[in-house]
């Protein structure tokens, strides 16, 4: 008999308590992890995305869901940089890690 761990695999789970992206503004976090998965709020037929962003902040693991696409083009070109140090940013209308 096959146990499930055998055969599971792991779809990198991201955990810890959610935050609001404005709470994290200007702050200085460690990024952990990432997904990029289709939203399930939007118009039908709309392909929107969703950013669940894993990090740490003073040493506590949270998420946070956004809609940026600057935020996820930026951290699918630096993906293999992972973990790395970097603060979010509003400049004007949009979000960017700096």
């Amino acid at each position: 008999m096959k146990k499930f761990s055998d055969f599971a695999t792991d779809d990198g789970v991201l955990t810890g308590d959610k935050l609001r992206l404005e709470d994290v503004l200007g702050k200085e976090i460690i990024v952990k992890g990432y997904k990029i998965s289709n939203s399930k709020y939007g118009k039908k037929g709309e392909d929107k995305k969703v950013l669940t962003l894993q990090f740490e902040l003073e040493g506590v693991g949270y998420i946070i869901f956004t809609g940026s696409n600057v935020l996820m083009d930026q951290i699918e070109k630096y993906k293999s940089e992972i973990p790395f140090m970097t603060k979010i940013e509003k400049i004007n209308t949009f979000y960017s890690f700096s």
